[in-house]
C-alpha cells in the first residue's frame, strides 16, 4: 500500500471512528424501548429531521450513480431525473409531512409504517399489516444490495482489492452500526453525513471545474459530443464496432461482454455522430420519479418522528435547500469527468467512479479520503435506514403484531437483530456482481415503494372514502404493476417502456377508488378519525 492510498484509508477510518462514537451515544438511550429504537421517541429537531430525511433517501447512487449517467450519456437522462426528484421532494413535504405526523399520533400512535397502514383502518385480522410488512422488507432488501454494491465499489476502486470482499467489509460495518444505535443514532449520523455530502460535492466540483479551465471550457468540451448537453437530446456511447451500446439486446451484452466497452478513436470516447432522439415519454419516465418519494418509508417516518408539526415548515426549505444543491452538482460532476477523463470509464458500471478519480485525482490524499468518505456517508445514511425499517417490519409488525402480541421490548429487539443479519446476508447475495449498475438498482427498488405506498399514503391522508379492501387492492396492484412491467411488459418496447413506477403508480391509484366505491363505506369511527386529523385534533 502506498503513502497515498494510506492517507485515504486513515482518513475513512477516522470518519467510521466518528459514525460509531455517534451510534455508542445513542445505545443507551435507543435500546430503552422499541419505539425510542425505531422512531426516535419522536423528538427529532427540524435541522435533523429535514438532513436526515435527504441523506438516507439519496444513498451511494447521489455520488456515484447519478454522475455516472451523466457521465456515460451526457445531460438530459440525469437531470430530467433530478427536477423529478426535487418536485416529488417539495410537494411530498408540502402535502403529505403535517397530515402524517398528525394522523400517525391518531391512529394508535403508530411508530412504523405498516402499523400506520393498518391502524388507519383499524384492521382486527391484520392483513394490511402484514402485507406491507413484507413488501418493505422484499424491497429494502433490493435497497440494501445497492448500497452494498457502492461500498464494494468504492474500497475495490480505491484500494486495489477485490470487489466481493471490500463489499462484505462494507455491508458488516453498516450491519455492526444499525445495530448498535437504532434510529436516533441513524438520524444524528445522518444530518452529519448531510453535511458531509454536499461539502465534498461541491468542493469537487468547484475544484475540477478550475482544473478543466473553467465553466466556459467544460460547456463547449460537452457540447462537441452530439446530444450530451441536450435536455431534448441524448449522446450514444459507441463500442469499437461502431454499434450503439444502449441498443444492444441484454442477450448480445451476456453473450459478448466487450460489445458494452465504449469505443476509443484517436484517443477519444466514441460516440454517435448525430444525437438521439429524447422522447416526451423519456421526460416522463425521469419525471416519474419524483412519484416515489409520497411511498417512501425512510423519508416518510422523518415525517412521523419530528417534535412538533409546526416544525416542518422550517423542516421543508432546509430539505430543498440541500437537495436542488446536491442534485445539480452531482449531475454537473458528470459533465465534468468527461472532459478531464474522458476515456477513463469505458463502461455504464465503471462510469459510476467518476467522482471517485476526480477526487482522487484533484485532492491530496488526506483530504481526499474525507472526500470518499462523503460516498460512505451516502451510503451508510441510506443502508442504515433500509435495514432498520426493514428488520423492524418483521420484528415490530409480523413477530409482535400478528405471532406473538404479548412480546416484550426485549424480544421484539432480538428478532430485529436476528432479522437485520438475515437482511444483509440475502442483500450480499444480490450485490456479488461487481458489473451491478446501482443506478439501475435503486431505480427498480424506488418504483417498487412508490406505486406499492405511494397511492395509498395519499388516499389514506385525503380521501375519506377509502377503505380497507381499497387499501390492499391499492397496495398488491401497485406491487405486482412494477414486476410485471418491468419484467415482462418493458420488453415490448415503444411506449411501454416507460419507467415502470407511473403506469404501476396509475394502476394502483385506479384500483384503490374503484375498489373502496364497490365495497363498503368505512366505518363511522375510520370517518371520524379522518375529520378529527382534518381538524388538528390527533387525541
Amino acid at each position: 500500500m502506498d503513502s497515498q492510498t494510506l492517507q485515504i484509508l486513515i482518513a475513512m477510518i477516522i470518519y467510521m471512528a466518528v459514525v460509531i462514537v455517534i451510534g455508542v451515544l445513542f445505545a443507551k438511550r435507543a435500546n430503552k424501548s422499541s419505539e425510542n429504537y425505531f422512531l426516535g421517541g419522536r423528538s427529532l429537531g427540524p435541522w435533523v429531521t429535514a438532513m436526515s430525511a435527504e441523506a438516507s433517501d439519496m444513498s451511494g447512487w447521489l455520488l456515484m450513480g447519478l454522475p455516472g449517467v451523466a457521465y456515460w450519456c451526457g445531460l438530459a437522462d440525469a437531470a430530467w431525473t433530478a427536477i423529478g426528484l426535487a418536485i416529488g421532494t417539495y410537494l411530498n413535504w408540502l402535502i403529505v409531512s403535517k397530515r402524517l405526523r398528525r394522523y400517525s399520533i391518531r391512529a394508535n400512535n403508530s411508530i412504523t409504517l405498516p402499523e400506520f397502514f393498518s391502524n388507519r383502518f383499524r384492521e382486527k385480522k391484520k392483513v394490511i399489516m402484514t402485507l406491507a410488512a413484507l413488501f418493505i422488507l422484499i424491497f429494502f432488501t433490493v435497497y440494501a444490495a445497492s448500497c452494498f454494491v457502492t461500498c464494494g465499489k468504492l474500497f475495490s476502486t480505491l484500494f486495489g482489492a477485490p470487489y466481493i470482499a471490500m463489499m462484505i467489509v462494507g455491508a458488516i460495518f453498516v450491519l455492526i452500526y444499525t445495530i448498535l444505535g437504532g434510529f436516533l443514532a441513524e438520524s444524528a449520523s445522518d444530518f452529519m453525513q448531510a453535511i458531509v455530502m454536499i461539502v465534498a460535492l461541491t468542493v469537487i466540483v468547484i475544484i475540477s471545474t478550475v482544473r478543466a479551465g473553467g465553466l466556459g471550457a467544460v460547456i463547449e468540451n460537452a457540447r462537441e459530443i452530439p446530444g450530451f448537453l441536450e435536455f431534448f437530446g441524448i449522446a450514444s456511447p459507441l463500442n469499437s464496432n461502431g454499434d450503439v451500446i444502449s441498443s444492444l439486446s441484454a442477450e448480445a451484452l451476456a453473450a459478448n461482454e466487450s460489445l458494452g466497452v465504449q469505443g476509443i478513436l484517436d484517443g477519444a470516447p466514441m460516440f454517435a455522430t448525430k444525437q438521439a432522439s429524447y422522447s416526451v415519454l423519456s421526460i416522463c419516465s425521469c419525471l416519474a420519479w419524483g412519484l416515489g418519494y409520497f411511498g417512501m418509508p425512510q423519508v416518510l417516518l422523518r415525517f412521523m418522528a419530528i417534535r412538533r408539526e409546526d416544525e416542518l415548515k422550517r423542516s421543508r426549505r432546509i430539505a430543498m435547500i440541500w437537495v436542488i444543491i446536491s442534485l445539480g452538482v452531482a449531475v454537473f460532476i458528470g459533465i465534468i469527468g468527461r472532459q478531464l477523463f474522458p476515456t477513463e470509464h469505458l463502461t455504464k458500471s465503471a462510469a459510476e467512479n467518476i467522482f471517485i478519480t476526480l477526487s482522487t485525482s484533484s485532492l491530496p490524499a488526506i483530504l481526499a479520503g474525507f472526500v470518499m468518505a462523503g460516498i460512505l456517508a451516502a451510503t451508510i445514511s441510506s443502508s442504515d435506514s433500509y435495514l432498520l425499517i426493514a428488520a423492524s417490519s418483521v420484528s415490530k409488525n409480523i413477530f409482535q403484531g400478528i405471532i406473538k402480541k404479548d412480546a416484550n421490548d426485549k424480544q421484539v429487539m432480538w428478532v430485529t437483530r436476528i432479522t437485520l443479519l438475515v437482511i444483509a446476508i440475502i442483500a450480499i447475495v444480490i450485490a456479488l456482481d461487481e458489473n451491478s449498475v446501482i443506478f439501475e438498482i435503486v431505480s427498480f427498488a424506488w418504483s417498487g415503494f412508490g406505486a406499492t405506498f405511494g397511492p395509498l399514503m395519499i388516499f389514506s391522508l385525503f380521501w375519506k372514502r377509502i377503505n380497507r379492501a381499497g387499501a390492499i387492492a391499492g397496495m398488491v396492484s401497485g406491487a405486482a404493476s412494477v414486476f410485471i412491467w418491468k419484467l415482462v411488459i418493458a420488453k415490448l418496447g415503444g411506449v411501454f417502456a416507460i419507467y415502470e413506477l407511473l403506469p404501476a403508480f396509475i394502476i394502483s391509484s385506479i384500483c384503490i377508488v374503484v375498489v373502496s366505491l364497490l365495497t363498503a363505506p368505512p366505518s363511522k369511527e375510520l370517518e371520524e378519525d379522518f375529520e378529527a386529523v382534518k381538524a388538528g385534533i390527533i387525541e
